[in-house]
């Protein structure tokens, strides 16, 4: 559970309209994991946003509501996590008010807490970039799967970010296209992808 010294993210950070505001606010904050007892977490140090409006990319455009994209049109502050390629899951958070359906990608942290129970669950030996420079690694190293999909993470239950007092300068962003939404056409090129400069634990999708 949460330290007395650490603040958990409250659902009103989540519900502003501005998803890449929010995408980037993200980066120097911690996402945290208690699975089976055990807790583990990092840094954030690279996201992406997806608009319900404009953003081809964004599995919620056009409105579609699926089972699978049904949580999206929650009000933000909830876990968006779906399969991709057969078997890696992905950690979305939700953003916005009811209905208005945005979320950003986590797709990168920093391990810093209990980084060796994220290797042994990601079957590695050493602290590389392997471990958590991904959206589908950090899934694994956290032990976010499908039955996270729509809790809330707000609670300091399961899932939850903290906030630690880590400021980013606006220099330390680097904001570029974001990775595998080819089938978004133009879209495919808005620079919604945002990063720590220099940050060795980013993932490596140019």
């Amino acid at each position: 559970m949460l330290s007395d010294e650490h603040t958990i993210i409250q659902a009103d950070f989540y519900q502003r309209s501005e998803v890449l505001q929010i995408s980037r606010e993200l980066l120097g904050k911690y996402l945290i994991t208690e699975i089976d007892g055990e807790v583990a977490g990092g840094m954030i140090v690279e996201t992406e946003a997806y608009s319900h409006i404009n953003d081809r990319a964004c599995h919620s455009h056009l409105s579609r509501r699926t089972n699978r994209t049904e949580i999206m049109f929650h009000a933000g502050g909830v876990a968006y996590v779906y399969k991709v390629y057969g078997f890696h899951f992905l950690f979305n958070i939700i953003t916005n008010v009811a209905d208005k359906a945005d979320a950003v990608l986590i797709r990168a942290i920093e391990p810093v807490i209990n980084p060796e129970i994220m290797q042994q669950r990601r079957n590695l030996a050493g602290l590389t970039y392997r471990l958590t420079a991904g959206p589908g690694m950090l899934t694994q190293a956290l032990g976010i799967g499908k039955q996270h999909y729509g809790i809330p993470v707000t609670t300091g239950e399961h899932i939850w970010i903290e906030d630690r007092g880590v400021k980013i300068a606006p220099e330390e962003i680097v904001a570029s296209p974001r990775v595998g939404v080819d089938y978004a056409g133009e879209d495919a090129l808005l620079p919604w992808r945002f990063r720590l400069r220099e940050n060795k634990w980013t993932s490596r999708a140019k």
